[in-house]
């Protein structure tokens, strides 16, 4: 398997987007058959000492870590892309430059955005959690389910709040970061920063000197120092299509962006699928909660957002949840990978009969998608309701809401 397909991220902040929201997307290109689970995490407090076991090596743990919702390949401990209870979302890009990945297995990209989350309870926290944790267990790993051989890549990271975003970019234990506040911004699989950087590896320029990448002499480019000669492809497919919105960047507009194929953003090629999906609306006023929307189903032009909000005692849903495979599962056993347990979820088997329905009978599959789309239309409308109604969020009313959401799903698909 070549390099990995552009896997694109978005955040729209006002005047951008509407209603003073800041709106956060990405779509996880991964291996065709590969699963993601949605799951959910409450926030824990942890004895001193005590470890905690990443996908391929054991970290110490913090005295606390935050409730999490994570959408991740369901063989690893990380993720591709969550959110947290205090509105910080993280999404992860695997990236080349021209320094080799390590294959030495350590924290994967993947780990660190679950980690950044847990804790962090600011997109700059965030920050500072994932790039202190590169300094002291550095990257590295086998980014796919593939025991024939070993993918591995550098990482960069989009990390938001309500109130900023950080473009996290890393080679090694290397990394630049800039602050977002304003505007539409998107990343993909490939560097995208350049000379406007806000934080910085306080190594990082003797670095690429002693390397001989730059003299000094010229202003520092960081996507020029690090990136491969012939890596200059376009990485701003689908940021047009927000920018036209004039200000009116919403949930539904990030996931129609998200949708589409005929830009690249929505990848379905031989090799890759969009796998997975999520959108989160943060309001910059934080009397409102945040609205996360997840697929848990490859594919969205074919699949349904759902509506998840943080509150006490969330439901469990274990319907978009892999079977768990403990110790005997081939991802923790060396060699590793040697085989591949089925890992679909129930929703994943009930998108993939809906699939197979749209492409062998396409009056059956046009009408199912029609009632998925109306039924999506209802959550996000339920959705605004709660983000632009002055009394304060009843957390019974939303307790139950992602879980209820894929019970219907399942039952339409029935």
């Amino acid at each position: 398997m070549a390099g990995a397909p552009p896997s694109y991220c978005f955040v729209a902040f006002p005047p951008c987007s509407k209603d003073g929201l800041v709106v956060f997307g990405k779509n996880s290109a991964r291996p065709r058959d590969e699963v993601q689970e949605v799951v959910y995490f409450a926030a824990a407090d942890h004895d001193p000492g005590s470890k905690v076991e990443c996908t391929y090596i054991e970290i110490e743990q913090v005295p606390k870590t935050h409730a999490v919702v994570l959408s991740r390949p369901s063989w690893l401990w990380g993720a591709e892309m969550g959110a947290n209870e205090h509105g910080v979302c993280v999404a992860n890009e695997a990236v080349v430059t021209r320094e080799p990945a390590s294959e030495s297995e350590a924290l994967l990209g993947m780990d660190l955005v679950r980690l950044g989350l847990e804790r962090g309870a600011t997109a700059k926290e965030a920050l500072d959690v994932i790039v202190a944790l590169l300094e002291e267990h550095g990257q590295g790993g086998n980014y796919y389910e593939d025991g024939s051989s070993c993918h591995t890549f550098q990482s960069a990271f989009l990390i938001v709040d309500r109130s900023e975003a950080w473009i996290l970019e890393t080679s090694g234990k290397y990394w630049a970061a800039e602050k977002i506040t304003e505007g539409v911004k998107c990343i993909c699989n490939q560097l995208s920063l350049t000379t406007k950087i806000d934080a910085e590896h306080p190594e990082l320029r003797n670095y690429v000197r002693s390397q001989g990448w730059w003299n000094g002499d010229s202003d520092f480019n960081f996507s020029e120092v690090f990136s491969l000669a012939d890596d200059h492809l376009a990485c701003c497919s689908g940021r047009e299509s927000l920018e036209k919105q004039g200000g009116d960047v919403s949930a539904q507009a990030m996931i129609d962006v998200l949708r589409d194929k005929d830009s690249g953003v929505c990848v379905d090629s031989e090799s890759f699928l969009t796998t997975a999906s999520i959108v989160s609306v943060l309001p910059q006023d934080p009397s409102f909660p945040c609205v996360h929307y997840f697929t848990g189903t490859p594919d969205p032009s074919r699949s349904v957002f759902k509506p998840f909000i943080f509150v006490d005692d969330v439901k469990s849903v274990p319907k978009v949840q892999s079977p768990s495979f403990g110790n005997d599962d081939p991802a923790k056993k060396i060699p590793r990978f040697q085989e591949k347990p089925d890992r679909r979820h129930e929703l994943y088997k009930a998108h993939e009969w809906a699939r197979s329905l749209l492409e062998n009978d396409q009056d059956k599959g046009q009408k199912l998608m029609r009632i998925m789309l109306d039924l999506e239309k209802q959550g996000l409308e339920a959705m605004e309701d709660i983000l632009t109604r002055t009394e304060v969020l009843d957390p019974a009313e939303v307790v139950d809401l992602f879980y209820d959401c894929v019970d219907t799903e399942l039952k339409f698909f029935k």
